[in-house]
């Protein structure tokens, strides 16, 4: 399997293009790539191109582009989670395994009990990072559709938000666990809640019962923040995704 690194612009065969310094840098520092050697280049929009390098340096990679084609088709199911941050490198876990089970969009929340406080340029560089992690996500998964991070947003504005879809939000003590939902009607758009180490507070579900979201729990055992949205996620694309 060639390399596959991400390029957010139009593939045109034949074109040269420059890659860019992070995907040179790993080209040609890590993975020591030569002249001539394939990648696979893709946009994050569905298409796929294989090209070869024919230039290199230590930090500038550029590749030519041969006929580019249709990548994996997305999943049927569109996925948006909300993911109230947490600390360390677990939002780092989130972004990346959610991206490989195929979400659409993840919106960083904070709420009540969230311990994580970003000010001023330290937020934008966190969504930037969180892109770059889902990027490099999709690099190796094999994923052609690269997920939005959409701006940290409080909790109360997110659940404000129009919505046509199923709402879901987790809850260790709701009765009904979300394997219920075989007999719902399919849907095509959903959105997921899940809330921080401690938990929504009492009022904070309430709200989101009040904004149509269907508290679930996913079974006996209370599971970690980052743990619930790969379980939560893969049982969504197996009722009605491309599991």
């Amino acid at each position: 399997m060639s390399t596959r690194i991400y390029h957010p612009a139009p593939l045109i065969e034949g074109a040269r293009i420059s890659l860019s310094e992070p995907a040179s840098r790993h080209l040609g520092l890590v993975l020591r790539k030569n002249l001539g050697d394939p990648v696979e280049i893709f946009d994050g929009q569905g298409h796929r191109c294989q090209a070869h390098i024919t230039f290199i340096k230590r930090q500038q990679v550029e590749v030519e582009l041969k006929t580019p084609y249709a990548g994996l088709a997305s999943s049927p199911l569109n996925i948006h989670l909300g993911q109230v941050m947490s600390k360390g490198e677990r939002m780092d876990y989130v972004v990346q395994k959610a991206t490989e089970l195929g979400v659409t969009q993840i919106t960083p929340l904070t709420s009540e009990r969230c311990e994580v406080r970003l000010k001023n340029d330290r937020e934008q560089r966190k969504i930037d990072h969180w892109q770059h992690v889902a990027i490099s996500a999709c690099e190796q998964s094999g994923s052609d559709f690269v997920p939005q991070l959409a701006p940290i947003c409080k909790l109360s504005d997110w659940l404000a938000q129009d919505f046509t879809g199923l709402r879901l939000v987790l809850a260790p003590q709701a009765e009904q666990a979300l394997t219920a939902l075989t007999q719902t009607k399919p849907p095509t758009q959903v959105q997921v809640l899940i809330g921080p180490e401690g938990g929504l507070s009492e009022s904070e579900l309430d709200a989101a019962k009040a904004a149509g979201f269907q508290a679930l729990q996913l079974g006996p055992r209370v599971l970690r923040t980052e743990t619930a949205p790969v379980v939560a996620l893969s049982l969504l694309q197996y009722l009605w995704g491309d599991f």
